[in-house]
């Protein structure tokens, strides 16, 4: 089959190409080094696709199957993933900065030392996840289950954590020293 993927924007031809799937199409241009940003991925099935490196800034995945996914050193900043499943997802040393991953499913997702600075995770799933030296400075918990969720030296200076699920008391007692914003 043939497949092309294009800007989100201005519907600008980014590649293109015959493949057995998308997924396919998607993993040939990452070990190309094509430059996705922006590129139009609503709904896309990438689940166990390996997007190392991957360059998805300002990409548009809503709702896009990405589980079981491998996204280590990928550039996802700016990034809307609402809606989209990334469990059990393998996110090392990612860069999610000011990504939309609101509602988003990130069940047992492992994002050790990524960054996720001002990203929205509100209403986010996030059971069983490790967070283990992520940067969620200013990022937007609110409604977010972080139930069973490892939070190991996570950096979550001046996040938003209102309503927040799943959040043992002493982790409320080192978020609170540490600026974080809290409420039942």
């Amino acid at each position: 089959m043939f497949f092309e993927i294009v800007n989100r924007f201005n519907f600008e031809h980014i590649t293109s190409g015959e493949a057995e799937s998308l997924k396919a199409l998607v993993e040939r241009a990452v070990k190309r080094g094509v430059d996705l940003a922006e590129a139009n991925l609503m709904r896309a099935d990438l689940s166990g696709a390996d997007l190392t490196g991957a360059r998805l800034s300002n990409a548009y995945l809503y709702a896009a199957d990405l589980s079981g996914a491998v996204l280590t050193a990928a550039n996802l900043s700016g990034a809307k993933l609402s809606k989209a499943n990334l469990s059990r997802a393998l996110v090392w040393r990612a860069d999610l900065t000011g990504a939309n991953l609101h509602r988003a499913d990130l069940n047992e997702t492992d994002f050790t030392l990524s960054n996720l600075t001002k990203a929205d995770l509100i209403g986010a799933v996030l059971r069983d996840s490790r967070l283990v030296k992520v940067k969620l400075t200013g990022a937007f918990l609110t409604r977010a289950d972080l139930t069973g969720a490892d939070l190991t030296g996570a950096n979550l200076t001046r996040a938003e954590m209102y309503l927040t699920k799943g959040l043992r008391p002493l982790d409320l007692e080192d978020f609170s020293a540490a600026g974080v914003g809290i409420s039942g």
